[in-house]
C-alpha cells in the first residue's frame, strides 16, 4: 500500500462529512463551543492573581466572564430561532437603538467615566454593558438588509451608499467620542467588507478604504496615548519600562512558553508583570502556558471559523444571508488578528479583544449572538432545507427544538423591505420590479429552490450538489428567481 492511500482515504472522509447537508451548521457551533471553553478556562487562569489582589478572590473576575457567557448562549439560542424575515424587520430599530445608547452614553451622569474618562459603558446594579458592542451588531444586519434590498431593485450607487455610509460615519463618530479608537476601527471594518461584498466598484471602493485608512491615522496621532502606542509599536527599545513595558512583557511571555509551555496556570507573566493579562493581552498568557502548540490551535479555530462563515455566505441562496453571513465572519475574523497582531508586535497596540476568548462579559455575549446568527444562516442553505424538510434532523436540532427554516421567495424578501430603505425608482425599475412580482406567483417545480443563482459564485471545486428525489417532493421549496444575483466578491 502506497504512503499516499492513508492520506487520500482521510481526505475523502473529510470531504465526504463536509458534503453533508448540515456541516456548515454543526462546524459554526462546534467552533464557538471550543473558543468559548477555550476563553473560559484561560480567563480563570490570566485574572486569578489578579482578581485575589484586588477582591480577596481568585474567581471574581471568572464569575462576570461565566455570566457574560451564560447570557451569551441564551442570546445564541435566541438568534438560532429567529426567522429571516424577522431579523431583516428588527434590523433598522436596532440601529436606531444602538445610535441613541451611544449617545447617552456620553451623558455625565447616565454613562459611566473609566480610566482617562472614557464613557463607554452603563452600569446597572453592578453589571456593566457596552453600547459599542451591540452597535456593531446593529450595522451588520441593517447593512446587510438595506444593500440586498436596493441591490435586488436595481438602486443606482448613490443609493447604495446613502443613508449607510453617513450612519456608519455618524456611528462611528460617536464611539470615537468616549473615546473608542479601537471599536470604531472594528464598525469600519464591518462597513469596508459589507461594501465589497456588495459588488460596489473597485475604484470606489479603493477611494472609501483610502479616506478610512487615512481618518484612523490622523486620530490615532490626535489623542497622546494613541501617539504613545504608535511610538512604542514603531521604536520597542527605547523605553522598555515606560511605553514599551506592556508590548514587551507580552513578547516575553510568548517566548517563556517555548513549543509546548510551561503549563496551564503556571504563567509568570500574570503575577502583575503583564497588565491587562486576561484581556487584551490573553493571548500572550496562552502562549506562555500552552505554547506555540496552543497558539496554533487558537489560529486553527478562527482559520475553521474563515472558512465556515464564506462557505455558508456562498452557499446561501438569500442576498441578505449571503452580506451577513460574509459581513460578520470578516469583523470577527479581522477583530481577532488584530489582537493577535499587537500581541505578537506586527500592529500597534490597539485595545480590540480577542473574540470569545478575552475577558469580557458585553462583548462575549453579542459575539455569542453573532455567532448564533451565522448558525442560523447555516440553517437556510438550500440543501439544509430540503434535509430538514426530508426529515433528516440531527440530535442537536431535535434537542434545540428550533423551527424548520424557510427557502428564500423573492416576494417574501420584498414584503420584510421597510419602506424607508426603498430608493426612488424610475419607471423602468419599477416596471421591472413589478415584473419579477408576477413571475414569482406563477407555479414552480418543487425542487428548484435548492439550486444556486446564475449571479451566484459557487466555491472553487465545483457545482452545488442536487438534492435527492425525497427532499425535492418536500413542501416549501420554492424555485429562486431568474433575476436574483448573488454579488458576493
Amino acid at each position: 500500500m502506497s504512503t499516499g492511500t492513508p492520506r487520500a482515504g482521510a481526505r475523502a472522509r473529510v470531504g465526504v462529512w463536509l458534503g453533508r447537508p448540515l456541516a456548515s451548521f454543526h462546524l459554526i457551533v462546534t467552533v464557538a463551543a471550543l473558543l468559548t471553553l477555550l476563553g473560559l478556562v484561560m480567563v480563570l487562569s490570566s485574572s486569578a492573581a489578579e482578581a485575589y489582589a484586588a477582591d480577596g478572590s481568585a474567581y471574581s473576575l471568572f464569575t462576570q466572564q461565566l455570566i457574560g457567557v451564560g447570557l451569551g448562549v441564551v442570546a445564541f439560542y435566541i438568534a438560532l430561532r429567529m426567522s429571516v424575515r424577522f431579523l431583516r424587520k428588527i434590523s433598522f430599530p436596532v440601529f436606531c437603538l444602538s445610535i441613541v445608547l451611544l449617545m447617552m452614553v456620553l451623558i455625565p451622569g447616565i454613562g459611566s467615566e473609566g480610566a482617562d474618562g472614557a464613557r463607554r459603558w452603563f452600569n446597572v446594579a453592578g453589571v456593566s454593558f457596552q453600547p459599542s458592542e451591540l452597535a456593531k451588531v446593529a450595522l451588520v444586519l441593517w447593512g446587510a438588509h438595506i444593500l440586498a434590498s436596493r441591490r435586488s431593485e436595481h438602486a443606482s450607487l448613490k443609493s447604495l451608499l446613502i443613508p449607510l455610509v453617513p450612519a456608519a460615519l455618524l456611528m462611528a463618530g460617536l464611539i470615537v467620542l468616549q473615546p473608542n479608537l479601537s471599536t470604531a476601527i472594528a464598525v469600519g471594518i464591518i462597513l469596508v467588507s459589507l461594501l465589497w461584498y456588495a459588488g460596489l466598484n473597485a475604484r470606489l471602493f479603493a477611494i472609501i478604504l483610502g479616506g478610512g485608512l487615512a481618518a484612523a491615522t490622523v486620530l490615532a496621532f490626535t489623542a497622546g496615548y494613541r501617539s504613545n502606542r504608535i511610538k512604542a509599536w514603531l521604536n520597542p527599545g527605547d523605553d522598555p519600562q515606560g511605553l514599551g513595558y506592556q508590548s514587551n512583557q507580552a513578547k516575553f511571555s510568548l517566548a517563556d512558553g517555548g513549543p509546548f509551555g510551561v503549563g496551564l496556570g503556571q504563567s509568570r507573566a500574570k503575577w502583575s508583570y503583564l497588565p491587562n493579562a486576561h484581556n487584551d493581552f490573553i493571548f500572550a498568557i496562552i502562549g506562555e502556558e500552552l505554547g506555540f502548540i496552543g497558539c496554533m490551535a487558537v489560529l486553527g479555530l478562527f482559520a475553521l471559523f474563515v472558512f465556515t462563515g464564506l462557505r455558508i455566505a456562498m452557499r446561501s441562496v438569500d442576498p441578505f444571508l449571503r452580506l451577513l453571513a460574509a459581513g460578520s465572519t470578516t469583523w470577527i475574523f479581522a477583530q481577532a488578528m488584530i489582537n493577535i497582531g499587537y500581541v505578537v508586535g506586527l500592529l500597534p497596540v490597539t485595545g480590540l479583544q480577542l473574540p470569545l476568548v478575552s475577558y469580557g462579559g458585553s462583548s462575549t455575549a453579542i459575539t455569542l449572538l453573532m455567532f448564533g446568527i451565522i448558525a442560523n444562516a447555516a440553517r437556510h442553505e438550500p440543501e439544509a432545507i430540503a434535509a430538514l424538510h426530508a426529515g433528516h434532523d440531527s440530535r442537536l436540532d431535535r434537542v434545540l427544538r428550533l423551527p424548520m427554516p424557510s427557502s428564500f421567495s423573492p416576494m417574501r424578501a420584498a414584503a420584510a423591505r421597510s419602506k424607508s430603505t426603498r430608493p426612488a425608482l424610475d419607471g423602468r425599475a419599477r416596471r421591472s420590479l413589478e415584473q419579477r412580482a408576477g413571475d414569482a406567483r406563477r407555479p414552480v417545480r418543487a425542487d428548484a429552490g435548492v439550486r444556486a443563482g446564475r449571479g451566484g459564485r459557487v466555491p472553487s471545486g465545483g457545482r452545488q450538489p442536487e438534492p435527492s428525489r425525497r427532499s425535492a417532493r418536500q413542501p416549501g421549496m420554492q424555485r429562486r428567481h431568474p433575476d436574483g444575483r448573488g454579488y458576493g466578491r
